[in-house]
């Protein structure tokens, strides 16, 4: 069993104020009226909406496809952007080159290419999953170029002094010194890929997924559900 510290403890019991004390005011906002309970059913009515939806109404599978195709984008996001980023953080004049045309793609909101994906790739989980794995990617070069460009130079220059060839600073050092750059990316690559694809599969059309589900309950007016 896992014995949790002082300071655990109190983390754990701010955590645990801040989720009950947004239920309350949740509560009393479909209580007394501030809300119509049309738009904001009460906690209860969205909790005895979500064991239903899970256990009676297939919430559970529709969970499970949107995550696997949120991996799945992510997976190929890595195996696209974590080198890509390498390559192009290990020279700042290829990163220069570079700059404006990764900046471009990433302030462009993903919704505005689903037309293209769709053109390319269909209207299956492929345009879900391309699309999500290109935004996703786009983030991870972007910190993992920054990660290798801003490596410490001390130990950079340490290695070279005892002899180490430029592909093992590379391997042995620059690369380790990107890591936490890296791990930024990653978390924010996996939030970003599931936000697409959800939203893909709101407006590019899903038999499944919680996309699909959202505009379900949409269309139906069902606000506990949604």
């Amino acid at each position: 069993m896992i014995q949790l510290d002082k300071g655990g403890r109190a983390a754990w019991l701010t955590s645990a104020l801040g989720f009950v004390g947004l239920i309350l005011i949740w509560a009393a906002a479909n209580a007394t009226g501030v809300v119509t309970p049309r738009l904001l059913p009460s906690p209860f009515l969205t909790a005895e909406a979500l064991v239903r939806g899970i256990w009676s109404e297939g919430l559970g599978f529709d969970l499970g496809y949107t995550v696997r195709r949120t991996l799945e984008a992510f997976a190929l996001a890595s195996v696209i952007g974590v080198p890509i980023g390498l390559v192009i953080g290990s020279s700042v004049r290829v990163y220069r080159s570079m700059e404006f045309l990764i900046d471009f793609f990433r302030s462009t909101p993903a919704t505005a290419l689903f037309p293209l994906f769709m053109i390319i790739f269909g209207l299956g989980d492929g345009a879900k999953i391309a699309v999500a794995a290109f935004s996703a990617a786009l983030i991870l070069i972007f910190n993992v170029a920054y990660g290798v460009m801003n490596a410490r130079p001390t130990r950079t220059l340490a290695a070279r002094v005892m002899g180490a060839s430029r592909l093992r600073v590379f391997c042995d050092v620059t690369f380790y010194e990107s890591l936490p750059q890296t791990f930024v990316g990653v978390r924010t690559a996996v939030s970003l890929a599931l936000v697409v694809v959800i939203v893909a599969e709101m407006f590019i059309g899903s038999d499944n997924g919680l996309g699909k589900r959202i505009i379900d309950a949409q269309i139906t007016f069902d606000m506990p559900g949604l």
